[in-house]
């Protein structure tokens, strides 16, 4: 008899398909078993495919935003629980009113499950904005905003998604920028009845993305591109066996990933210090009333 939980998992840049715990009981031999995978056979095209472009043999993806269109792509299949990164460069020179997302989504309407990195365009020698949001049984309006201590379009750079059942954590080249901890015992919805898929956008949003809207997009400095490489994704595939989510052993249900490292905890503080520019929980002309979570501690 064999049990097969299966996992994607990157390997030098390249995506592997991991099938673990190939236990026969005759023998207790454990097998690991793997196959290099592409992007084509991990991901799909969701919305104008002739504007994604693959370069280095399909190591790295351009997508392009122009008049006609954006683009996107997703994961073929969606994961429960785990953790998602990608290096992304992001669209250089003024880029305001774009927005370049990458985000897991459940896909299921009005009471979806959603974690939202969206990279939200400047005007040339502005800082990049990021904006992170979580949807949570269908309610979200929870943004915060970080501007990034670096330019995210002179390179690559990791961003990351942690999800396990007592938090998730936004980071930005392994420096936390933001933790929703799980306080459902203190009424706070938290996402894990839903398996979510893993998704990449570019697409124009100048009525909000830039300074509010006040910075509308230049479509003479279009077209806009975004890069990505390096997919990593390393979760519980749905469908897939129903034990695998809720299995302790997953090493992202860990003790060293249930709370920051005390260096991940220094490195949040200093972003929470220099570089927010927004938390909805201290917007009170939106919530006059403190968000629960907010009061629980996020």
């Amino acid at each position: 008899m064999a049990t097969f939980y299966p996992l994607i998992r990157n390997g030098g840049g390249s995506l592997f398909l991991i099938l673990l715990s190939c236990v026969f009981l005759v023998s207790s031999l454990l097998c690991v078993l793997g196959r290099p995978a592409t992007f084509e056979q991990d991901f799909r095209a969701t919305w104008s495919e002739s504007h994604i472009r693959h370069i280095d043999q399909g190591r790295t993806i351009q997508l392009m935003l122009d008049q006609s269109s954006g683009c996107g792509f997703a994961s073929k299949v969606k994961y429960m629980f785990g953790r998602v990164s990608m290096k992304i460069k992001l669209v250089p020179g003024d880029s305001a009113g774009t927005v370049t997302a990458f985000y897991m989504n459940s896909d299921t309407d009005s009471v979806r499950d959603e974690l939202d990195f969206e990279f939200l365009g400047n005007r040339s020698g502005q800082p990049y904005t990021v904006q992170t949001n979580v949807y949570a049984h269908g309610k979200g309006n929870r943004e915060q905003r970080v501007n990034l201590w670096f330019d995210p379009s002179a390179d690559f750079h990791t961003y990351t998604i942690l999800w396990n059942h007592k938090h998730i954590v936004f980071s930005v080249d392994d420096f936390p920028i933001r933790v929703y901890k799980n306080n459902e015992a203190k009424g706070v919805p938290y996402p894990k009845m839903q398996a979510m898929g893993v998704y990449s956008t570019l697409w124009e949003a100048d009525n909000w993305a830039t300074r509010g809207g006040l910075e509308k997009i230049d479509w003479s400095k279009a077209p806009f591109n975004a890069y990505y490489k390096d997919f990593d994704i390393e979760g519980c595939s749905v469908p897939g066996p129903a034990s695998c989510s809720s299995n302790p052993s997953n090493w992202w249900e860990g003790a060293a990933y249930q709370e920051l490292s005390a260096i991940q905890a220094r490195r949040y503080r200093w972003v929470r210090i220099n570089h927010v520019v927004y938390d909805y929980c201290q917007d009170k002309s939106r919530f006059p009333v403190t968000p629960p979570e907010c009061l629980a501690g996020i």
